[in-house]
């Protein structure tokens, strides 16, 4: 298998027409370049890869106040993780 990879311009036009498997590899780059608020922007599109990139982020770091604003954010693997969190600091 082959493969391409191309350039953020190119992606940006693609996913500004609607292609999701470009603002996918958009939010790949920000992510591989560690650029939070391109994925913030990225999830603010409608992008549930950025969110799922966001999630994980956040809860790497068990930041339970971005995991509530990613959830507020429509981003759907956030809020289990954030009740996850959450329950594991009631435990004794």
């Amino acid at each position: 298998m082959t493969n391409y990879e191309f350039d953020e311009h190119t992606l940006r036009a693609l996913a500004d027409e609607g292609n999701e498997t470009a603002l996918d590899q958009l939010a790949d780059l920000a992510d591989a370049r560690n650029d939070v608020d391109a994925l913030s922007e990225l999830l603010d599109e409608g992008s549930e890869h950025a969110g799922r990139l966001l999630t994980r982020r956040a809860v790497e770091k068990r930041d339970v106040r971005e995991l509530q604003r990613l959830s507020d954010a429509g981003s759907p693997d956030a809020a289990p993780e954030l009740d996850r969190l959450l329950d594991e600091g009631r435990k004794p």
